[in-house]
């Protein structure tokens, strides 16, 4: 897959264009974003669970699934969430301005929005830059994928082609995170988008599954915001459908493996975070276990000092996994490993040299291993370590 996160080029699939343009909400970069397909798309998301949850949320939930989506509008700056029926109109305007514009049904176009809780969107400064932002529009995902940042270091996405029994499809995922990250999804902001013909039927079910395994599995700080949604496009321009099994299971795995990428590149991306923490659960008793004792672990604060201060603090792992409701037996025949080092196993602490394992947690990508040997179900989860530049940029947003 090509090229990864960052400011490379990345493709958008036939049909798609994507344009980014500064609307005066931000003092610098883009700010306004737009995703447009050349001919209706199927539509699908998966949104924050959040009971607060922001207009933009509210709207596209009412609208999807969708055979005949058309665009995707994202503002920056301003989350337009808790702001009452002013920002639900608000909200609605865009979507209709951005229609009118590309003369198409207000129904058709998606928003979502981004930034702080509480003010009213400057919906005028939107709505101007509006025709800029379709002028604009090209065949490249950058600009788009600086215009949602936030407190994001780094713009994110990824594409990749797929062979097909009818020919070549293409997938490229976007997306943005970096602070309140905590899957109970979304989130973050993630879009999905393929020119492969996708039955409306199916998009939310394969949508969701792919989410399960990468947006889900991921916590930067425990607090699931009131905005997050991803999004599923298809708009079928490369005229090649998914005819057999064997391509439904190529261009599932081919969806995951995408949405996998954006959201390991949301984790290392956390506010202040300096190392990436991947925790693989296997031998767990069911899947709920596996996913639970994965993710419990990227989300405890004392584990992510630990990594951050590269103290091999194993009991606080194991103290987490308790907490998790993780079955007694597990605990009886577990294994840990940290960095490939046995700490702990059936149900006693290992020998182990400190000062080799604080060694190995020098290094940016830090792996926790958890075999708990009562079963076959597995997950994967994916965090950062905590910082004090994380305490930094948190007392400064607003």
């Amino acid at each position: 897959m090509t090229p990864g996160p960052g400011l490379a080029r990345t493709l958008m699939p036939q049909g798609f264009l994507a344009s980014g343009v500064n609307c005066g909400v931000r003092r610098y970069r883009p700010d306004l974003g737009l995703i447009v397909s050349d001919r209706p798309a199927v539509g699908a998301g998966v949104f924050t669970l959040n009971r607060f949850a922001a207009a933009p949320v509210q709207y596209c939930r009412s609208l999807l699934p969708s055979s005949s989506v058309r665009a995707i509008i994202t503002n920056s700056g301003q989350a337009n969430a808790a702001t009452g029926p002013e920002g639900i109109e608000n909200n609605r305007q865009m979507a209709f301005e951005v229609a009118k514009e590309l003369e198409c049904f207000p129904r058709e176009v998606l928003t979502a929005s981004t930034g702080v809780i509480g003010p009213q969107i400057d919906l005028r400064k939107i709505v101007d830059a509006i025709p800029e932002l379709v002028e604009k529009a090209t065949d490249t995902a950058e600009q788009f994928s600086l215009a949602i940042l936030t407190t994001d270091l780094v713009p994110k996405a990824v594409t990749t082609t797929i062979e097909l029994s009818g020919g070549t499809i293409r997938i490229t995922g976007i997306c943005k995170g970096s602070g309140m990250i905590h899957p109970n999804m979304a989130t973050m902001l993630g879009y999905l988008l393929t020119d492969a013909i996708v039955p409306v039927e199916r998009a939310t079910t394969w949508l969701k599954d792919a989410v399960d395994v990468s947006f889900n599995m991921i916590s930067v700080d425990g607090d699931t915001s009131t905005n997050d949604a991803v999004f599923l496009m298809a708009n079928g321009a490369s005229g090649v459908a998914l005819r057999t099994t064997d391509d439904e299971k190529k261009f599932n795995a081919a969806l995951r493996e995408v949405a996998i990428l954006l959201a390991q590149s949301i984790a290392i991306d956390g506010e202040g975070a300096s190392k990436l923490v991947e925790v693989q659960v296997k031998g767990a008793p069911d899947v709920a276990i596996a996913r639970r004792a994965a993710r419990g672990v990227t989300i405890s604060p004392l584990i992510k000092c630990a990594m951050h201060g590269e103290d091999p603090n194993w009991g606080r792992i194991v103290a987490r996994l308790g907490a998790e409701q993780v079955p007694d037996e597990c605990f009886q025949r577990m294994t840990l490993t940290m960095q490939g080092k046995l700490l702990f196993a059936n149900g006693q602490p290992q020998r182990f040299e400190k000062s080799d394992v604080k060694a190995l947690l020098k290094k940016s990508k830090v792996v926790v291993e958890i075999d708990m040997q009562s079963g076959t179900a597995e997950a994967t989860a994916w965090g950062c370590d905590l910082s004090k530049k994380y305490v930094d940029i948190n007392t400064e947003y607003s």
